[in-house]
């Protein structure tokens, strides 16, 4: 037996070899897990609402909500139960035959997105990936583009996930860099113009793809109209406005979708993350007849997408959207987070940005980078992410408390006086 084979058994065997301590959890994942990730030394072991709690007992409040996958919080009651509900009936079926969940899950997620149909996946960059091959599709067989022709304009600095066609139009070098040979058909231009869309666009362009809030690049909310214009721009020129609400929609910025805000309907919504309650990965692209209508059976699908267990957690998920609780409370906890924020602008902060309840802060980079404030925010008691260079992202669950809201702000304001010393 292997030295390595010796450790691991120890790790699995009884009370006296378990892991008790947070170096434990850490340094053994860190041996036998790929380094894709660098997580912040912490191992979380359960949660409710806006806290967790780790290995030892302490309580952090979690102000990254899984990227927005927690847009409800940890542990929602209605969400549980009605997971606990249909695990105890039926979790899968694949999509070979109808089960009882699914109806109610296309029509509430057509319905609150305003859509005919629905196609649904597992996660976001599946959705994404769905969203260009029907585009694609669409493009071949309404707008008749000649084939293999067909070209998709995407934005600078954009997110969509890092599945090999995703990450070759992707511009962040960490995210692309030795996975080509790249897929052709994208052209990228910058976020916020809709000139540079503009001059991209000829007649093989088939469609649009864009954040409404760019969240990994920073929460970079684009120029006011800018969402208008673009939707202006891809109906005179009869191309597809695909917008991926994926982090940006279901409540996140006070609205059901960034979209919103202003009165903007793109031709496909990209969902995901919040959609599956941070219980199971859910996501789905939602679209009229006249777009989702190009495909047919055999040309796309998922053995997990739509399965009973992922339906009944959205059902769950929709309906709470339904009352305008949730955007509600968003909008308005939004609002006294980023007066807040903006008060320790000249104190360590140079810029905010963000909607509701999300925010990029920018720290002085002189003081910090992003990573360094996030560790020394863990030490306060708030767990929050770095992004690029010295920017920090801020996404409570939308079931937090505007006092543990206040707390978490002034624990950044603690944390940036610390670090001018």
């Amino acid at each position: 037996m292997t030295t390595t084979d010796q450790t691991d058994r120890a790790y699995r065997g009884g009370a006296e070899h378990r892991m008790t301590g947070t170096d434990d959890f850490i340094e053994l994942s860190e041996r036998r897990s790929a380094h894709n990730y660098h997580p912040l030394p912490i191992v979380i072991r359960e949660a409710r609402g806006a806290w967790v709690v780790d290995v030892e007992g302490r309580r952090f409040l979690d102000c990254l909500s899984g990227y927005s996958s927690l847009n409800f919080g940890h542990g929602n009651p209605k969400i549980i139960a009605a997971a606990q509900e249909q695990l105890s009936r039926l979790t899968l079926t694949s999509r070979a035959f109808f089960h009882d969940q699914f109806a109610s899950f296309a029509a509430g997620l057509g319905d609150l997105t305003g859509k005919d149909m629905v196609l649904p996946m597992n996660t976001g960059a599946e959705a994404v990936e769905t969203a260009i091959k029907v585009a694609r599709k669409w493009g071949y067989e309404v707008k008749r583009v000649a084939a293999d022709q067909a070209n998709i304009i995407v934005m600078e600095d954009n997110f969509h996930g890092r599945t090999t066609t995703i990450v070759g139009f992707s511009t962040d070098p960490d995210a692309r860099g030795g996975f080509g040979p790249y897929t052709p058909g994208f052209r990228v231009v910058k976020y916020g113009s809709v000139e540079a869309i503009r001059e991209a666009v000829d007649a093989n362009t088939v469609a649009v793809l864009l954040e409404p809030i760019q969240g990994e690049a920073g929460v970079l909310v684009p120029p006011d109209g800018y969402l208008t214009q673009v939707r202006e721009l891809c109906t005179a020129e009869n191309i597809l406005m695909i917008a991926d609400e994926i982090q940006s929609g279901l409540g996140r910025t006070g609205e059901t979708f960034a979209c919103d805000h202003e009165g903007v309907v793109p031709d496909i919504y990209v969902l995901g993350k919040a959609l599956g309650g941070g219980v199971v990965p859910v996501s789905a692209i939602t679209a009229n007849e006249d777009v989702l209508g190009v495909i047919r059976p055999g040309q796309h699908g998922s053995t997990f997408g739509g399965n009973p267990l992922a339906c009944a957690v959205a059902n769950a998920v929709i309906e709470m959207l339904g009352t305008g609780e949730y955007q509600a409370r968003a909008r308005e906890l939004g609002e006294v987070m980023h007066q807040r924020l903006r008060g320790l602008i000249g104190h360590g902060v140079v810029t905010v940005r963000g909607r509701g309840l999300w925010a990029g802060v920018d720290i002085d980079p002189s003081l910090a980078s992003g990573r360094e404030v996030s560790k020394a925010l863990m030490a306060h008691g708030v767990l929050a992410k770095d992004t690029h260079g010295s920017t920090i992202r801020l996404a409570p669950p939308i079931v937090v408390s505007e006092e543990d809201l206040v707390w978490a702000v002034d624990q950044l304001g603690a944390v940036l006086t610390e670090l001018a010393r």
